[in-house]
Parts: C-alpha cells; sequence; structure tokens
C-alpha cells in the first residue's frame, strides 16, 4: 500500500485511546485509586496477559517463584479466551506463589474469540494494585534479579520506560534485532525510536511506576494486528516520557511462530514511524536531506505530508554510481505540473540533517564509517529510519 500524493498516511489506528477508570467490567476485578490507598499497594504487580500459553507457563511462573526480590509482589493475571488449560495450569501454581507471598489474581473471559493482547494488558493492569507494574510475557522467562534490579532502576529514572538485555531463545534466531536490543547506547535510545525495529526497549521487558502509566494512558485495544506497544510507547515520550535499559540479560525472549509479533502489519508500523518523525522531527527542520535514492529513500518521500515533500526535502544522497548519475528523481504519481525533481548527491556533497533510509547493520561497516566521516551527531546531525 503506498501513500497517497500529497498527504501524510493515516495509520488506522486511534494514537490517543481515551483513558478509563478502574471500574469493573467485562469480568474483571479491579481496584479503584480510593482502594489502593485504603490497603496500601503492593510493590510491584506482575502485568501478565495470557492467552494459549500451557505449554510455556511452568517455566515462567517458576521464574516468578525464584526472584531475588525482598520487597511485596503481585502476580496479575488476565486469560483471553485461551482455549487450552492456561487458566488450570495458572490456578495449580497459586498456593505455591501465596506461599513465596506472591499475592495472585487471575481473571478472564470466555469468549468466542480473544480480544487481543492490548484489551488483556489492560484488564491486567485494572486489576493490580501494585505501585510498580512489571510487564511480563507468559512464554518468556525472567531471571532471578529482574525485578529487584529494575526496581532500584526506576528510583533513578523516574517517568520511564525501563527495559533490559534479553537473551533470544532459540539462540541464533532474529540475531540482528537482538543485537540492536542489547547493544544500543543509552543516547540511541531516544535517537532510534523511528526505526523498523519498534520501541527501543522492547515490550516484554518493560517496568514503570503506576503512576506513570495512568498518565500516559492505556493500550490501544482496537483489534489483532494493531502495534499495542509501539502506540503507548510514542504516547509515553509525548508526554515527556523517558526510555533507560538495564544493561544485563533480565529476560529470556522467545521467539516462535505463534508470537502476536507477527500478527501486526508492516505498513501500520511504517506508517505510525512516518507520522512521528514528521511530528517529532522533521518538523524541527527548515529543510533536510533523504539519505537513500533507492526504493526504502523514495517510500518516506512519497508518504510525507505535502508541505514537507515541497519545503522540507532538498535532496536524495547516495553512494550507488548509477543512481547518482540520473542526477534526479522525479516523482511521476504526483498531480503537480511540472513534476517535483529532487536532485541525486553523492553523500560527500549534501548537506545535513540527514533521515537515514538504509538498514542499520547490513552494510558491513560502510554506512558507519561514511557517517563517522562526515563528524556528524546522532540525534542532531542525522537520525536512523530505517
Amino acid at each position: 500500500m503506498e501513500c497517497p500524493e500529497g498527504s501524510e498516511q493515516e495509520s488506522g489506528v486511534n494514537m490517543n485511546p481515551h483513558k478509563r477508570l478502574c471500574t469493573e467490567h467485562n469480568g474483571a476485578e479491579t481496584v479503584s485509586s480510593e482502594q489502593r490507598e485504603e490497603w496500601g499497594a503492593v510493590d510491584v504487580s506482575i502485568i501478565m496477559p495470557v492467552y494459549n500459553a500451557s505449554i510455556w507457563l511452568d517455566e515462567c511462573l517458576q521464574a516468578i517463584l525464584d526472584q531475588d526480590f525482598s520487597g511485596s509482589m503481585e502476580l496479575s493475571v488476565f486469560d483471553d479466551a485461551s482455549t487450552d488449560d492456561s487458566r488450570k495450569v495458572m490456578e495449580a501454581w497459586r498456593e505455591k506463589l501465596e506461599e513465596r507471598s506472591i499475592s495472585v489474581v487471575i481473571s478472564g473471559h470466555n469468549s468466542d474469540q480473544p480480544r487481543g493482547v492490548g484489551y488483556a494488558k489492560n484488564k491486567a493492569v485494572a486489576q493490580s494494585c501494585g505501585r510498580y507494574l512489571c510487564f511480563q510475557d507468559a512464554d518468556d522467562v525472567m531471571l532471578p534479579q529482574r525485578i529487584r534490579l529494575q526496581y532500584e532502576a526506576s528510583a533513578l529514572h523516574l517517568n520511564s520506560l525501563i527495559g533490559c538485555r534479553v537473551q533470544r531463545l532459540p539462540e541464533g534466531s532474529t540475531e540482528r534485532y537482538t543485537r540492536w536490543i542489547n547493544m544500543i547506547t543509552q543516547d540511541q535510545l531516544l535517537t532510534q525510536v523511528y526505526t523498523s525495529h519498534g520501541p527501543t526497549v522492547i515490550m516484554p521487558t518493560w517496568f514503570c511506576s503506576r503512576r506513570w502509566f495512568s498518565k500516559v494512558g492505556w493500550f490501544n485495544e482496537e483489534n489483532k494486528g494493531v502495534p499495542e506497544d509501539l502506540i503507548f510507547f510514542y504516547q509515553s515520550l509525548r508526554q515527556g516520557g523517558s526510555v533507560a535499559r538495564v544493561d544485563q540479560c533480565l529476560v529470556v525472549y522467545r521467539y516462535h511462530e505463534k508470537a502476536t509479533t507477527h500478527s501486526v502489519k508492516e505498513e501500520t508500523i511504517w506508517n505510525l514511524r512516518v507520522g512521528f518523525l514528521q511530528e517529532r522531527v522533521i518538523s524541527q527542520w527548515g529543510s533536510f536531506t533523504i539519505w537513500n535514492a533507492g526504493k526504502q529513500g523514495r517510500k518516506l518521500y512519497r508518504c510525507l505530508n505535502a508541505a514537507n515533500q515541497k519545503k522540507e526535502v532538498k535532496a536524495f544522497c547516495d553512494v550507488d554510481k548509477n543512481k547518482i548519475d540520473k542526477g534526479f528523481y522525479t516523482y511521476e504519481d504526483s498531480k503537480e505540473q511540472p513534476k517535483p525533481k529532487i536532485p541525486i548527491l553523492h553523500y560527500k556533497n549534501a548537506s545535513p540533517p540527514f533521515v537515514i533510509c538504509v538498514k542499520l547493520d547490513m552494510t558491513g561497516g560502510i554506512l558507519e564509517e561514511n557517517l563517522k566521516s562526515l563528524q556528524l551527531k546522532e540525534g542532531t546531525d542525522f537520525f536512523h529510519f530505517n
């Protein structure tokens, strides 16, 4: 799907879902703010949506039991119409967890169809009472020090989404993505939020205060295939939030074909990223250069709104002699006459700032060396988009 000429592509999802009060609905027990004050909240609520996760649950729950955190904990589970015996497995663990002084809240629904991971997360949050929220996927495993270290980090990084490094299972799956998760710098956690990788601290590692979660809002519940984590992540940044990472591996992050990530459409993510890039970066620039005169660079140009196309894009740049020798990119689908022509320059002859539309870690270090040779600062002179 291409973006229509001269207009910003709509994402098709609500970027500003309304905030809801914690009131009882759809079978989930909820806790009002007044009740939390009266009861005295636990330190950390582990928020776990569940859908047909029975094969993973024993390992996941044992890891929760093995946490070395000395504060009070609660496990809040919402079962999103599982058709396996997930609920039975959960209930079988209740006594063990409570013996460890981990309170357990389990609810769910039995509709014909699941209502989505955003819905399930919201329900699990609404019925919980912890001052901090630790998000846990049912198919992943937290290492024993996870809650303790992220809880400590939260005191240093207020109003932040806190993540951690991960171990990918099976080992070697999504190698480039895993390397990016673990190796980007603290500064890049904020500058690389526009890339196709999604949130710079990944959702299965999130830890934050309930106060911050409530300020940002709730997860998008529209339908399957909506990147509720990316939408929430962008909303958090809009609210002035930051991002931090505990630089230790605290989560075993499982890759498998049934993961909900696979249901999200690439074009939906693309449109959200383009919109956020225009809102946060391009709107602050007088003009800029798109680094890549190929398919991805041209697609970004076509998806910019009309004002940014006309006023902001001064050139494309590239290293490919064939593209440079053409001299211009002509926007043939434009209804303007004459059709817009954007110069194509060698990167050494182009001027910053740049939006980089070349995939990270795919050029054998050539892209990185080229950027370094120009003595450019990421987050000021350039932003990565791909």
